[in-house]
Parts: C-alpha cells; structure tokens; sequence
C-alpha cells in the first residue's frame, strides 16, 4: 500500500509569520508618522484592549508605554496617525528593548535608520 502524501504544504515557522504580520503595519516612510508629539492621546479599544487608554506625552514612561503598544497591536492607519517620527526616531534605542524581536526586525529591516540610532555613537 503507497503511502498517501498529505496536500497541505507545511507551515512557516512561527517566527516569518508574525515578522510579515508586522511588516504589513508599516507605513512606507518614516515620515508618514504623523501622530502628535505632545498632549494626551487617547487609544481605540482595538488597540489598547486591556489596561490604560489614555497617555500623556509628556511623561516619558507613559509615552514609552504608549508606542511599545501601538507597535506590538496597532494596525498601519493607527501606527500612521498615534505615533510622530521624530519621537519614534528618539526613543527606538530604548523602545527596541521593549517590543518583541518580531517587531524590532521589522521596522529595523524597514528603516535602517532605526537600527543606526540604536547603536552606540563608538560603533558608528
């Protein structure tokens, strides 16, 4: 008797996929980032789901807090219209140690320019 070979190809490691899911977010420049730099800003529930929706700017926790969870489950309209590229650019070498190496690859393979602000000024 054959041994009957089964049609559905395998799945990709769950690493490629989440890496896509997050790359599919991405605006198609840094400079489409036009969230607001300063005041509160409140979350949709679809991205802040669970816990604190509201963040204020000015409090550099909080404002970390607020780009670690529109990075990790906003969808590109909210990443675009929550989060201001020159605050991005300013917090990544710390707010990369913060999201998931998914996410971090992602927009680091997107805009090198991330990766380059996140290494030391010795190594550049």
């Amino acid at each position: 008797m054959a041994a009957r070979r089964n049609p559905i190809a395998p799945l990709p490691p769950a690493g490629e996929v989440l890496r896509a899911r997050y790359a599919g977010r991405l605006p198609e420049r840094l400079e489409d980032l036009a969230g607001p730099a300063a005041g509160r800003v409140e979350l949709p529930l679809h991205v802040a789901w669970s816990g604190l929706r509201t963040y204020d700017l000015g409090k550099p926790r909080l404002r970390m807090s607020l780009y670690r969870t529109v990075l990790a489950e906003g969808q590109r309209d909210d990443v675009v219209a929550l989060l201001d590229r020159d605050l991005l650019i300013a917090q990544w070498p710390v707010l990369r140690s913060l999201v998931s190496r998914h996410v971090r690859q992602a927009w680091e393979e997107a805009f090198p320019r991330l990766a380059d602000a996140a290494r030391p000024a010795s190594a550049a």
